[in-house]
């Protein structure tokens, strides 16, 4: 008997003697919410559900951990050499899910994929000049001015293989706007805790854990035992609860604020609850001269500062908290949270309800009768709220029509400019103020094509104070001049701010999960028995 086949024999009677070697067992984890992601390319669409898809494939230099910290990611350390170098220094060993080696240049790459024109994640890099690679792991960011915060705005620049992207034809991020199609849209390969598996648009993609992923040697996430993560899209409020409640999926991340009371009733479920740091807000197209879609002709109501506070003083935000949302949302009169660096309760004073002074306002500016608008919206977590402020519009002779539509379709009408009046909500997941002020407030023209100022609000005044603010090193001062910046848009009514938002989660008992103020579910960090 050759002795390979003698070995084989002796291999098979020690496994019938010996216990077999236990395999770790599958944990599945499936969450359910209601919108998907719109592209799978990590720079082309700067939207919460994208990002709560593409950031368990691709990470950052930097990241933010549950305790809202910035830690380090593909980035061991960092320092600012220089008041407008920063060097970052990268992890050793990394590897993309293809099998390539994480270096520099692909650093380099990913940030420069950032600025392209193409690109919704300009806000992030929006100070950078250049960027080095000195080594094949050590990169410099050099930026135009003084920038404190490149540490947190690295947290959300996800880091793509520059070969493979080249490869595939997405050297430069898809534009979203015009519905390209590029092979980063549907397919994906990053260092991240997971790859996809499979992805069917606005049903489920599947992703299982990267094998290679650096963060299982050295110790990242050790509570977590994800093994597959399957992410279920159930636009349907009712369809979403019904499948917590029957068990067929485990969390539900957009939780209806009208089950909250039911499903924390449920022993075998548990809800978590917190604000979010995101704040919902009414913007006016206000950069052209006739409003499109309106029956007034030949004029742009929304040019008009009376009309903008004749809006402000017809919302009845107390009311919309205490009856539509159920209590769930926080009444503000600030473009962001107590979370954000550059808050002050000094900006948080909202204009009073005040229905008759609206329709006085409305009749000073020449519209006695009011006039019609379309009002858009998104799907999503604030449908019924968009209707309730429609009716009090109502009330006050504006008739607004309301357009409720599916994310991805609203965001690309937005960015074509194609909307008279919206609705949205906007999170800062820098966690300071510049990030608003930049990609919500700045001009058009300032903001770029990370500009998400679709109305087209727009103030010398205000812009002027942007580079000032860039440039200012000492805490107290840049912090007093944001305020002062957040003041000018508020007397001006640029957008009117309604409440920031609350955020129940929902999951079943048995999973460890904790509640973050940004809304993103790192489904690495979660346990499930």
């Amino acid at each position: 008997m050759r002795l390979r086949n003698v070995l084989g024999v002796m291999a098979l009677a020690a496994g019938l003697t010996q216990p077999a070697q236990a395999q770790a067992p599958q944990r599945i984890f499936r969450l359910a919410t209601s919108v998907d992601a719109a592209t799978l390319d990590p720079h082309a669409n700067n939207a919460l559900f994208t990002y709560l898809v593409v950031s368990q494939v691709y990470e950052p230099l930097t990241y933010r951990g549950d305790d809202l910290r910035v830690h380090p990611g593909l980035a061991t350390r960092w320092e600012q050499a220089e008041p407008t170098r920063w060097r970052f220094h990268l992890r050793p060993g990394v590897r993309f899910s293809g099998g390539e080696s994480f270096e520099a240049d692909d650093v380099v790459f990913s940030i420069q994929r950032a600025l392209a024109p193409t690109s919704n994640y300009g806000i992030y890099v929006d100070t950078v000049a250049s960027v080095t690679a000195v080594d094949e792991l050590t990169v410099d960011i050099v930026t135009r001015v003084p920038d404190p915060v490149i540490p947190d705005k690295m947290t959300r620049v996800l880091m793509m293989d520059r070969g493979w992207s080249e490869a595939n034809r997405s050297a430069v991020p898809q534009n979203f706007a015009q519905r390209e199609e590029l092979p980063v849209v549907r397919q994906a390969n990053g260092t991240g805790p997971f790859m996809i598996r499979s992805r069917e648009v606005d049903q489920r993609t599947i992703m299982v854990r990267n094998p290679s992923w650096w963060g299982t040697e050295a110790g990242e996430s050790p509570q977590g035992n994800v093994t597959e993560y399957h992410h279920v899209v159930l636009s349907s409020d009712a369809t979403r609860v019904a499948a917590l409640l029957s068990g067929e999926v485990d969390m539900v991340h957009v939780v209806p604020v009208q089950d909250v009371a039911r499903i924390r009733a449920n022993p075998r479920l548990r809800v978590l609850e917190g604000q979010e740091n995101r704040t919902v807000w009414v913007a006016f197209r206000q950069d052209v001269d006739e409003l499109p879609g309106s029956d007034v002709r030949g004029k742009n109501p929304f040019r008009d500062l009376r009309v903008r506070q004749a809006v402000a003083h017809a919302i009845d935000v107390n009311t919309l908290r205490r009856t539509t949302l159920r209590g769930q949302a926080v009444p503000t009169g600030s473009m962001w949270t107590q979370f954000v660096n550059g808050w002050d309760q000094s900006t948080d004073a909202r204009l009073p309800f005040d229905r008759d002074r609206a329709r006085a306002l409305l009749t000073e500016a020449g519209y006695p009768n009011g006039f019609s608008v379309p009002l858009d919206c998104p799907v999503g977590t604030y449908d019924e709220a968009c209707q309730a402020v429609a009716a009090m519009l109502a009330q006050v002779g504006i008739r607004a029509t309301l357009n409720i539509q599916p994310s991805p379709i609203f965001t690309q009408r937005a960015r074509r400019q194609e909307m008279a009046m919206y609705i949205l909500s906007w999170g800062v997941p820098t966690f300071d103020a510049s990030y608003t002020l930049r990609a919500i407030m700045a001009s058009r023209a300032l903001g770029g094509p990370a500009s998400w100022n679709f109305g087209g609000w727009s103030s010398a005044e205000f812009d002027a104070m942007i580079p000032r603010i860039d440039g200012e090193t000492d805490p107290a001062r840049r912090r007093a001049l944001i305020v002062e910046a957040h003041k000018l848009h508020n007397a001006d009514v640029g957008h009117l701010p309604l409440y920031h938002m609350m955020i129940p989660w929902a999951h079943r008992q048995g999973a460890t999960i904790r509640h973050r103020a940004d809304n993103q579910v790192q489904i690495r960090e979660i346990r499930v028995e």
